[in-house]
């Protein structure tokens, strides 16, 4: 294969086809994104990066960039059950801002806060940031206005045909491809991969208009979600920039939006209507994550109803569980159980995922119920139905903005890279994060006795992550060399951290996921490395995980 021929191919530049590229880059992968279209997202439409994310993204070194682009940092992030934008509210779902949150944060000593908040960032605003930092990635090219349009694989490569805007055939010939090319993903459909679960369950349309003016005068409060009790089951979003705002309703596309986003705002404004995109709720996940040497991911592989942010997050999570173990693969260190496990580690999330999100979503006709037209009279019977909708709205809808335990506390436990620990299985709760350092699990963040992270003293390969100060890695050491794997020892004397893991010793993967642990160096350190870099798996057959079983 020609030597400057991409080693991977990525279709699909949303932001997981463009988080994979960048970390392929800084792994020296050399990579070629394409995206049918001529330059990014002119509209929003994800607009919250979860915790998770965020760390992911301070692992890239873009955290802060991010956030420029996004809600300042002391706004607040509160969720509204109302009537109308010039009304008190109904119901008040209270969260803190990013700037409270870092508080709690700095002040949290026993791992149960992840390292980073949370971000409202729309997508058009972070693509073209995204588009930017990939372009100045080393061994990164980024091909707008260029379509896939068929693949043919062998044992050795993968040959893509693709044809540009203007008309022009391309052909590439890869050792990887990957998919990042959304939910009616061509890739996808080209091998013949099927979707599970349910789809076309409700149809809606999104509604873009822009007001400079509307954010500060809203009279209902500053936040970041609007639920109307109107019989359209409407929800307005504002996005990152507070100038921009999504109207999600059921109403046809073909509807005169104007009066209606009018009569829910309540008082004069100017706005202007910028795009109605018709959409659909599904909770669908791909029969398989891979075919071969071509690859699946974000959007292509889970499509689930918005509810709870759980869309691009989880595919970014792919993005970074894919990338080094593809550079694993390409550079030799990696054995053929490596890149065998992405299937078998994110299929797994990605069904939990979806089952979260339609759990949440189902939430929200629970409180719509009760509602009935007389809520926005001025009577004591429509106080007392104001009252009965909002403890309804308080408990039902909290579901979708609470689901910290499916984005931070899932586990790779039974993975074959995985090392073993009787009674350790992937089990993790939806609406509550419990700090695990055990194997398969996130190591949790913690502070050091000098005020630093620990996740930032973390380098970006294997870390034999050492508590004591004193373990002797000689041995570890030699068999991540004799394997060819980047490898570092990390030696802390941190008393409390120990205290809080419940072990002094970790080697962890370069996604910051625990291998093993032990308060000792590890007793067969060959078999250890081997399992971690795919040499030799662990005897283990994962169960095959079904999404109507989830």
């Amino acid at each position: 294969m020609n030597s400057d021929a991409p080693q991977v191919l990525i279709t699909g530049a949303g932001p997981v086809g463009l988080t994979l590229a960048i970390d392929l880059g800084r792994r020296g992968v050399r990579c070629t994104l394409i995206e049918k279209n001529p330059t990014t997202a002119p509209y929003p439409k994800m607009d919250r990066s979860n915790a998770r994310t965020m760390e992911f993204y301070r692992r890239i070194g873009i955290v802060d960039r991010v956030r420029a682009l996004g809600y300042p940092p002391e706004i607040s992030m509160n969720v509204y059950c109302c009537t109308r934008l010039s009304d008190p509210p109904i119901a008040v779902l209270e969260y803190p801002s990013v700037e409270e949150r870092r508080r709690q944060i700095k002040e949290s000593l026993d791992g149960s806060w992840l390292l980073e908040p949370y971000q409202l960032v729309s997508q058009n605003k972070l693509e073209p940031l995204l588009k930017e930092v990939a372009e100045g990635t080393p061994n990164v090219t980024v091909r707008y206005g260029c379509e896939f349009v068929s693949l043919e694989q062998d044992a050795e490569s993968v040959t893509v045909q693709a044809r540009t805007i203007d008309g022009h055939d391309v052909t590439y010939r890869t050792q990887y491809l990957v998919g990042c090319d959304g939910g009616s993903s061509p890739v996808r459909k080209a091998l013949g991969v099927k979707l599970d679960g349910h789809g076309r369950i409700r149809n809606l349309v999104q509604v873009i208009f822009k007001s400079d003016e509307l954010y500060q005068r809203i009279k209902t409060g500053h936040g970041r979600h609007y639920n109307f009790v109107d019989a359209d089951g409407s929800t307005i979003i504002a996005q990152g920039c507070r100038t921009e705002f999504t109207l999600h309703s059921s109403r046809p596309p073909d509807t005169d939006f104007r009066p209606i986003v009018a009569s829910l705002i309540g008082f004069p404004c100017r706005f202007e209507i910028l795009q109605v995109i018709p959409w659909r709720h599904n909770l669908l996940v791909a029969d398989h994550y891979r075919q071969g040497r071509v690859l699946l991911a974000g959007d292509a592989i889970h499509l689930v109803i918005p509810a709870g942010g759980l869309g691009m997050n989880t595919g970014v999570g792919d993005a970074f569980d894919l990338s080094w173990k593809l550079a694993g693969t390409l550079h030799g260190w990696g054995g053929p159980a490596l890149l065998e496990a992405y299937e078998g580690e994110r299929r797994p999330i990605g069904v939990r995922n979806v089952e979260a999100a339609g759990w949440a979503a189902a939430g929200v006709p629970i409180w719509r119920k009760l509602v009935r037209p007389e809520i926005y009279e001025s009577t004591p019977e429509s106080a007392k139905l104001r009252a009965d909708v909002a403890a309804s709205f308080a408990v039902n809808h909290r579901r979708m903005h609470g689901m910290v335990g499916v984005e931070a506390g899932y586990s790779y436990a039974g993975s074959p890279l995985i090392a073993d620990e009787p009674g350790n299985v992937a089990e993790w709760e939806t609406s509550k994060y419990v700090p695990k350092a055990v194997p398969g699990a996130r190591i949790p963040h913690m502070w050091l006795a000098d005020g630093s992270a620990l996740q930032d003293r973390l380098g970006q390969n294997f870390t034999l992550l050492d508590l004591e100060g004193d373990c002797d890695t000689a041995a570890i050491e030699a068999a991540f060399r004799k394997i060819g794997a980047p490898f570092e020892v990390l030696r802390l004397d941190e008393k409390r951290v120990r205290e809080v893991y419940g072990k002094s010793v970790f080697l962890l993967r370069p996604d910051l996921h625990i291998v093993w642990r032990g308060d000792g160096p590890p007793e067969n350190p060959q078999e250890l490395a081997a399992i971690a870099t795919g040499w030799r798996p662990r005897a283990v057959k994962q169960p095959r995980v079904n999404l109507a079983a989830a």
